[in-house]
């Protein structure tokens, strides 16, 4: 899983403003799904362990790839669960990556 978070810093050309626009708002979606991925990346090891302490020590769980199964399950949930808003982990880092605002008209 690859996670890259845009900068935001880049300046738009000036010259063509629909295009600066079309710029900022790749990198908005950009920093967005890298926010998702770092939270499904973080609650992963979560559910994991949430997983194993609930499935109990099953017959099913000793069989070849179990542990593997039951890792690209937990993965899959972490991720569905980030795109849909997960614990807030994305949106703190989103509003980490925002620049600062600015309150005055000076």
């Amino acid at each position: 899983m690859n996670i890259t978070l845009a900068s935001t810093s880049i300046a738009p050309p000036a010259a063509n403003p629909a295009a600066a626009k079309s710029v900022l708002r790749n990198e908005v979606l950009k920093n967005e799904k890298a926010a998702r991925d770092f939270e499904a990346l973080l609650l992963t090891p979560v559910l994991d362990a949430l997983q194993k302490t609930f499935a109990g020590d099953a017959e099913d769980s000793k069989a070849p790839g179990a542990s593997d199964y039951r890792q690209m399950g937990s993965q899959a949930l972490a991720q569905a669960i980030a795109a849909r808003g997960g614990i807030g982990i994305a949106q703190l880092v989103l509003r980490h990556l925002q620049p600062p605002k600015v309150s005055g008209g000076g």
